[in-house]
């Protein structure tokens, strides 16, 4: 049988040694936002918060994209409607006539 306590403690340990800045409470408060009340929550159940919390900054810190890809994907989506505004334009310019 697994045992979860131990998991937990491990856990916290592991994100305070990735995090050092970030207290323990923070880790935990951040990990269970979505469970509202953990007052009856088991061991189990906060293993788990705490493991998905931790993958999820992980993923974060990883950064898949480097910033010049981002600004690039940004200034392409910003460009996506300007084509539909000039046929707007043109309809606008038509009324006119």
């Amino acid at each position: 049988m697994k045992n979860y306590n131990h998991e937990v403690i491990k856990t916290l340990g592991d994100l305070h040694k990735s995090h050092p800045t970030f207290s323990i409470a923070r880790h935990i408060s951040t990990a269970t936002a979505d469970y509202g009340d953990i007052w009856g929550m088991t061991d189990k159940e906060l293993s788990f918060a705490l493991t998905k919390y931790q993958l999820e900054l992980e993923l974060n810190n990883s950064q898949m994209a480097d910033d010049a890809f981002v600004d690039e994907i940004v200034k392409d989506g910003n460009k996506l409607f300007e084509s539909e505004k000039d046929d707007y334009s043109d309809l606008d310019m038509q009324e006119d006539i």
